[in-house]
Formats: structure tokens, C-alpha cells, sequence
């Protein structure tokens, strides 16, 4: 039980977790104010996911260069798609459960992005950046 907390207290109480977090507000900011606009010409459930792909492609280029410290590279950004796709589902599902009970379309998007943070900077760190992340 020692050994995980350890781990537990080494993965989140970190400058690099505190780092994710602050570019994870930026992203949510680009991500909901993108849904918005998205939203002005498609269907609140759909302008989400172009939305995302736009704050998506922004927080790989910051995570990369603050965050992790890597160069960008094509594997790199499809090892980071791939692990954004649980939070991208996970949010995706609470856009269409908020929209559906009749929040704001501008509230679902921001309540959507703020779930995923700790299961997304666990993929990042061990499966997309573990090269220099884990030293």
C-alpha cells in the first residue's frame, strides 16, 4: 500500500502534473471557445468534436515543448491522439448528457473538459512522453 501512494503521490504531486494542469486550463479554454464557435453552424453534440481536434492539436505542441520537453514528431502526435481518445469519450458522453438535460451548450463543454485531467496526464506520461518522463 506504501509503494502506491508513493507512486500515487510521485505521478500527481509534481511540477510536470502542476505544469499539465495549467496548459490543460489553456486547452479547455481553446477547446470550449472552438465548440462554441463550432456551435454557431453545427449541432452542439457535433461542433464538440471539431472543437476538440483544434484544442487537441494545440495541447500536443504546448505538452510537448512545456510539459515533456520533447520535440514534435508525427509518432509522438498519434501515440498523443490515441491517448486522448478515453477523455475524448469521456467528455464527448458528458456534452450529450448535459445538452440533453438542457445545460448550456457553453457549461457541458467546460464541465466536459475538466473530467478527464487525471486519466489523460496518465496516458501522456507513460505511454506518449515515457521516454523522458519517467527519468
Amino acid at each position: 500500500m506504501d509503494n502506491f501512494i508513493e507512486k500515487f503521490r510521485n505521478t500527481f504531486f509534481t511540477k510536470q502534473f502542476i505544469i499539465f494542469v495549467l496548459i490543460g486550463i489553456v486547452n479547455t479554454f481553446n477547446g470550449t471557445v472552438f465548440s462554441y464557435i463550432f456551435s454557431s453552424f453545427l449541432s452542439a453534440n457535433i461542433a464538440f468534436i471539431p472543437g476538440y481536434i483544434s484544442g487537441l492539436l494545440i495541447s500536443y505542441i504546448l505538452n510537448s515543448f512545456i510539459t515533456f520537453k520533447e520535440k514534435l514528431s508525427l509518432e509522438k502526435l498519434t501515440k498523443f491522439t490515441i491517448s486522448s481518445m478515453p477523455n475524448f469519450f469521456i467528455q464527448y458522453i458528458v456534452v450529450i448528457i448535459c445538452t440533453t438535460i438542457g445545460f448550456h451548450k457553453l457549461f457541458a463543454y467546460m464541465l466536459a473538459a475538466i473530467i478527464g485531467v487525471p486519466v489523460t496526464f496518465i496516458l501522456m506520461k507513460f505511454f506518449t512522453f515515457r521516454n523522458r518522463s519517467n527519468k
